[in-house]
């Protein structure tokens, strides 16, 4: 069944209009021809208010005692029974009286949306939980009755019904709101001009976020990337720096110039973790963004600028605030620039300001983007063969008195250029390359020890000599860098692989997986949060590792699994290609985690199915197998009570012994279901004692004719150790059941027998038998075998007999009777003095 869609009419104060609407909206309604009731509406006595109930249907209330009072509800059963399209269901925030079906009537109204029936309501602004704090400090006035942010969000349509307080307080003037004797009181106390300019624009700013998030749910489903600049919202680019508080006030000072402005504080980090931003800073900016009413974003990405456009793009900005590039003059060797580089590519739909600070052009390390991923002391090698080596060359060829020629030591600073570049990577062989030219056309290049070059052919032979030595240097770092992305994909292929394998094998081990999770990240912990709604507090599903964090914001890295999970991990920041696989990882815990309740839903409902059939069985039994003798009983009392006829004393004892057979036959019944539902239940506890069988087993014979069973019970029998009461009512349906099946003038023989370590009892009977494959079967409940007549039981002898036999640590088996016949097989546990005796194996079998 389809969830009924739910319509909220919103208000800054009482009196505003919004019954009024809602009931507008009904009439429109009805009009186009929709069903259309009225569950709960309370006009206050307000005439306007009370002419439009006319002509709609109204549900009669419940009324409800209480203290000595009459009070009326919304009778919700009423309303489910009458199942209309719409109902309308006034002051959302009510709370019921006590005994009423709900707490609070957002619950009744929770459940005619669940049954398929839209609502329409009306709530004030100030019965929201989120705002009782600011409400209180405006009005003076504490609000009791409240209602979860959540509930109204979750609405399809939330209309704000405004109003302006002068026109308010005029309505109030002329006697539509309150009752003349109340005016003055109201209007100058909740109702001053004060209070509901402010309450209105708590309710404006609340509708206004609300339909912000509808236009990002639009833009998501629709995949709207252009900024629609419906409201100011100001990103504000951080690196880290100390220049950060200072963009976070530019950009609150230009949030305070637009309606409704926000700031959104954004740090880009690269994936290679190699940006050199300050904890400490980013802690402070946090708080202080915070402090302005802004928010703060974590974003991994390589490419900065573009990290930093598409979130802006993301949240609908419309402005970017960045700061003056710190980098020196000859660093723009290397690029442009974060700040240039976003202000062409923003496009038109995006303003950036560039705000001056303290730190500009003060330096900075060079961009990570340039640095080898070759490793620590690689990198150092490099350097030093770039650097180092050149210099060494240059005094071993000035030392050595020999002429090699130009061409060859342009060779031998090359090679140190390509060892500079195979083991640092681009910088270091840029730099070798730079040293070297410079060298050969000192020492080498005629004239000498001048930086000018007579000849131009060696200027043709420099000119080479650094493209190939810059040729080698971005081969090798871009073989490095394509080594690095091998590596991680190919782990990742792996990992991958692993979580196809485990939804295949259909593993359900969450905290297997957590730890998977923990030893792929290198984290310290890894937990499953999970909450039932927005405003739930999260809840710690599963958890590996030491300190698990209870909220995804506590932690260093979360991915969230729709609107309701999250994985959330503690120990690192991860880079952005590490997030993709981490994706994966969290789907697969949900669907773990899933999995395993709908495996504990699939037992559940196989429980509830047993009930179910246990119930159906049950009532047959009632409306048949009870009403049998019951039916026996009320005829022969009948008979004994009438006065038309006179009886003589065979024909009442006749009577009176069937009044009896049937009541035992009832008691029978009656008792045999007791001890099966005790048993369903698992409330049987047995009470284990050492005890004789010759002392429990011919009680348990009371219940059949006495010529119709032969005991065989050895006086040399062990002791068995039972609950004598469960193992007289086992024996007993038994025995019963097998005189029940044997043939007229067939005695059913009943014996007992100590062997190893068990002692045996054995009802055997003459009757038809039961087949192989129907053996375990007639041990289920409400199971009577073959065409054993309606009148022969319930079915649940045997049942009974098998549960208290288990309970007791023993076994209830079904075997043929030899010549025909079924024998019944009691295993029970010897007392604990009993030696258990080993049968005789003859002579011959062990020569």
């Amino acid at each position: 069944m389809a969830r009924g869609k739910l319509r909220i009419y919103i208000g800054a104060a009482p009196g505003v209009g919004k019954t009024y609407s809602m009931l507008s909206e009904a009439h429109r309604r009805i009009e186009r021809g929709t069903d259309c009731v009225v569950g709960f509406v309370e006009h206050h006595s307000r005439p306007r208010t009370e002419v439009m109930l006319h002509g709609l249907e109204e549900i009669p209330r419940r009324e409800i005692e209480y203290r000595g009072s009459m009070f009326t509800e919304m009778d919700v059963d009423a309303v489910l029974q009458r199942r209309p399209k719409v109902a309308l269901v006034d002051e959302l925030a009510h709370t019921n009286v006590p005994g009423s079906r709900n707490t609070k009537r957002w619950q009744d109204v929770e459940e005619l949306l669940a049954a398929g029936i839209d609502v329409i309501s009306a709530v004030n602004i100030q019965h929201l939980e989120s705002l009782g704090d600011v409400v209180e400090s405006i009005t003076g006035i504490r609000q009791q009755e409240t209602v979860p942010d959540e509930v109204v969000r979750r609405a399809d349509q939330v209309e704000l019904v405004d109003m302006s307080p002068q026109a308010l307080r005029r309505r109030m003037a002329h006697g539509n709101i309150y009752k003349p004797d109340k005016l003055d009181a109201a209007l100058s106390n909740y109702f001053r001009p004060g209070n509901l300019t402010a309450l209105r624009e708590l309710a404006l700013l609340w509708v206004a976020d609300r339909v912000d998030e509808y236009l990002q749910e639009y833009r998501s489903e629709h995949q709207v990337s252009k900024i629609w600049g419906s409201r100011e919202r100001i990103v504000v680019g951080l690196t880290g720096g100390r220049e950060g508080s200072t963009l976070i006030r530019r950009a609150a000072r230009l949030a305070e110039k637009g309606a409704g402005g926000e700031v959104l504080a954004v740090y880009v980090s690269r994936s290679d973790g190699l940006t050199s931003a300050s904890p400490k800073q980013l802690a402070v900016q946090r708080t202080l963004v915070e402090d302005v009413g802004g928010s703060f974003h974590h974003v991994v990405g390589d490419d900065v600028p573009q990290s930093l456009l598409e979130f802006a793009r993301g949240v609908n900005a419309t402005q970017i605030v960045l700061g003056t590039s710190r980098r020196k003059a000859w660093q723009y060797l290397f690029g442009p620039g974060v700040g240039a580089t976003v202000a062409v590519d923003s496009g038109p739909d995006l303003d950036v300001h560039i705000v001056t600070h303290e730190e500009a052009a003060k330096g900075r390390g060079l961009p990570a983007g340039q640095r080898a991923r070759l490793g620590r002391t690689r990198t150092l090698w490099g350097w030093l063969a770039g650097v180092v080596g050149p210099a060494l060359l240059t005094l071993l060829l000035t030392g050595v008195d020999t002429d090699l020629g130009l061409a060859n030591e342009m060779l031998l600073y090359l090679s140190l250029t390509v060892t500079a570049a195979l083991l640092g990577g681009f910088l270091p062989a840029v730099v070798s390359a730079v040293v070297g030219s410079v060298l050969i056309n000192w020492y080498f290049t005629p004239p000498v020890h001048e930086l000018t070059i007579a000849d131009p052919k060696n200027i043709v032979a420099m000119v080479v000599f650094v493209l190939v030595a810059l040729s080698v240097a971005s081969v090798v770092d871009l073989a490095a860098r394509r080594t690095h992305q091998a590596a991680r994909l190919r782990a990742e292929s792996e990992i991958l692989s692993f979580l196809a394998g485990s939804v295949l094998r259909g593993e359900t081990s969450l905290d297997s997986l957590l730890e998977r999770v923990r030893e792929t990240f290198a984290m310290e912990s890894v937990a499953m949060l999970e909450r039932a709604s927005e405003v739930e507090p999260w809840t710690c599903t599963g958890s590996v590792g030491p300190a698990p964090v209870a909220r995804p914001e506590d932690a260093d890295v979360d991915m969230p699994v729709g609107d309701r999970m999250a994985l959330a991990l503690s120990g690192r920041i991860l880079p952005a290609e590490d997030r993709r696989v981490l994706g994966a990882f969290a789907v697969q815990a949900a669907v773990v985690l899933d999995r395993r309740r709908l495996q504990e839903q699939a037992d559940q409902a196989r429980v509830y199915a047993e009930g179910d059939r246990i119930r159906t069985a049950l009532l047959a039994a009632v409306s048949h197998d009870l009403r049998t003798p019951l039916a026996s009983i009320k005829a022969s009392v009948t008979s004994l009570r009438s006065d038309d006829v006179e009886w003589s004393e065979d024909d009442e004892a006749e009577l009176l012994a069937g009044i009896e057979v049937g009541a035992d036959r009832l008691a029978h019944l009656i008792g045999n279901l007791l001890d099966m539902s005790r048993l369903q239940t698992g409330t049987v506890t047995p009470l284990i004692r050492e005890i004789d069988l010759d002392e429990v087993i011919p009680m348990a014979l009371g219940g059949v004719p006495e010529d119709s069973v032969v005991l065989d019970i050895p006086e040399d029998l062990p002791m068995v150790a039972v609950d004598p009461g469960l193992l007289e009512r086992a024996v007993a349906n038994v025995v019963e059941n097998a005189v029940k099946y044997s043939p007229d003038g067939e005695r059913v023989l009943v014996s007992a027998s100590a062997i190893a370590d068990r002692v045996e009892v054995r009802v055997a009977d003459q009757g038809p038998g039961v087949p192989d494959q129907a053996k375990d079967r007639i041990f289920a409940p409400f199971q009577r075998y073959g065409d054993a007549p309606r009148g022969a039981g319930v079915g649940l002898g045997l049942a009974v007999a098998r549960g208290f036999t288990e309970a007791m640590g023993g076994t209830l088996t079904a075997e043929d009777t030899p010549g025909g016949g079924m024998t019944m097989v009691l295993t029970l546990r010897p007392g604990p003095d009993h030696v258990p005796v080993m049968p005789e194996v003859p002579a011959s079998a062990t020569s």
